[in-house]
């Protein structure tokens, strides 16, 4: 006769269960170790990306199937200086802004008076825009004031933002100077 304590023979009933139940559900460890070495991510492309959420810009790599075309996985760059790794649950969750179902993957226009949406090229779309932004600059732009050459025009104005880089920034604020806007802001100043 054995001398088991209970913790002695909770142990042992635990594993016996256990083992019965793997056995018994056809479990095969040499399989599952031999598709453990296998990573989803083994052959995917890695492309590192910044976070757009926040103006914090947390480094996130992207690990991209490259035949299927498909994001398989998102992780934090561990050798990105802001955030080293780790992110935030909107950060973690940045990989369905690609695979969502609701994503919109082509410009929608809708005409004025129009209660419908028609899909666009994206080349109808930059000319439009470019026609929008060169008739409301011509129809309101301002070269003298009083005497005085102010060059300006008040019916366009940019608000950036706390995503964009600083290069993005400096250009796009040039951008909008040379159009002569005046009305230039910037969401992380707000």
């Amino acid at each position: 006769m054995f001398d088991l304590s209970r913790r002695q023979f909770l142990k042992l009933s635990g594993a016996t269960a256990a083992t019965v139940a793997v056995v018994e559900l056809g479990f095969n460890p040499n399989e599952a170790k031999a598709q453990a070495n296998e990573y989803k991510i083994a052959r995917a492309s890695t492309t590192p990306t910044i976070c757009p959420y926040c103006s914090v810009g947390c480094g996130i790599l992207v690990h991209v199937n490259e035949e299927k075309n498909d994001v398989l996985y998102t992780e934090g760059d561990p050798d990105h200086p802001i955030n080293k790794g780790s992110l935030c649950s909107k950060g973690t969750s940045i990989r369905q802004l690609y695979t969502s179902d609701r994503r919109v993957e082509k410009p929608l226009y809708r005409a004025p008076g129009s209660s419908e949406w028609v899909e666009k090229d994206w080349d109808w779309t930059l000319n439009k825009i470019a026609e929008k932004i060169k008739k409301t600059r011509d129809e309101s732009f301002v070269e003298r004031e009083n005497g005085i050459t102010v060059n300006r025009t008040e019916a366009i104005a940019s608000l950036g933002g706390a995503a964009l880089e600083n290069e993005e920034c400096y250009l796009i604020a040039k951008f909008m100077r040379g159009l002569g806007a005046t009305f230039i802001e910037h969401q992380a100043r707000i």
